[in-house]
């Protein structure tokens, strides 16, 4: 049996059935921006799943086409800012970060229907996940050196977890670069691509199937897994020169202004060269160098 047990004019919906819980986050018109009653909500919604024993696997995603989550709540960072009261963003991120860690560690796996923008806050939520799932609208970031801010909810770690190759980990963060589609899965921060136009299809199967799932985390993982390789596009391009360019530059690097030097005398793909040199000369120095650190 299936119960919603919020309306539709809520941040977040929770769809509790037998065996499986979909928290969908709803607020589609800020690309489901996180706040911090949302953050409550999905903790709470988390572990009431984690102490059910008929709950098998936890789905996560977001309304709207334009994404699953855009990050966490900027204005009341702005606000904390000029109000000079930090009080409440501190919150903000302590209870952000313990979600986020919260899913590392969940027992039961995780499925995250990463479609559209997933940035900041929503690669925090996804980043914990047994399965992650993007789509061709897919679009990738950590952007926190724009405002000034360095990549966090754990991001410096996990990256260099998930990121299978090098200089990836330093790049995005310092530079905020978006990865789209494909990128996703080739870097390492999706698990599977599946079209826009097969999403409903895949999370109907794996809801049709989570009764049946072992118990034991990683196991119940493979199985969905197997359960979602239908709807894969298998075909995931290389870039060995981006890779390598990424390398070169980035990789083991401990100083901002030896990234900025060597960029500027860079020969090999010039527009990404002065792209990222352009964007780096304009971020926070104190940014970019925390980030770094």
């Amino acid at each position: 049996m299936k119960r919603v047990t919020d309306t539709t004019t809520q941040s977040v919906l929770v769809e509790h059935a037998d065996c499986f819980v979909h928290i969908i986050l709803n607020r589609p018109e800020v690309i489901n921006s996180l706040t911090l009653d949302m953050i409550r909500i999905i903790a709470g919604a988390l572990e009431g799943a984690r102490t059910d024993d008929a709950v098998k696997l936890v789905i996560i995603s977001g309304m709207g086409e334009r994404g699953f989550c855009a990050g966490g709540d900027i204005k009341l960072m702005a606000r904390a800012v000029t109000e000079n009261n930090l009080e409440p963003a501190m919150a903000f991120l302590e209870e952000e970060n313990n979600l986020d860690l919260a899913i590392h560690r969940y027992p039961k796996p995780v499925v995250v229907f990463a479609r559209g923008i997933t940035m900041g806050g929503g690669l925090g939520i996804s980043s914990g996940a047994d399965i992650t799932i993007a789509s061709e609208t897919t679009r990738m970031a950590m952007p926190e050196t724009r405002i000034g801010f360095f990549p966090d909810v754990g991001s410096t770690g996990w990256l260099f977890l998930k990121c299978r190759k090098k200089g990836y980990p330093e790049f995005l963060g310092l530079t905020g670069y978006e990865m789209k589609g494909t990128e996703c899965v080739r870097i390492g921060l999706a698990n599977c691509l599946i079209p826009a136009s097969r999403m409903e299809g895949a999370l109907e199967i794996i809801k049709h199937h989570a009764g049946d799932l072992p118990a034991e985390r990683s196991a119940a993982a493979a199985c969905l897994k197997e359960h979602l390789s239908p709807f894969e596009e298998k075909d995931i391009p290389v870039n060995l020169e981006m890779d390598k360019w990424v390398e070169e530059y980035f990789a083991g690097k401990n100083s901002v202004l030896d990234i900025l030097n060597s960029l500027k005398a860079c020969s090999i793909l010039n527009d990404l060269c002065e792209g990222v040199f352009r964007r780096l000369s304009e971020r926070s120095p104190s940014a970019a160098f925390v980030t770094l650190q």
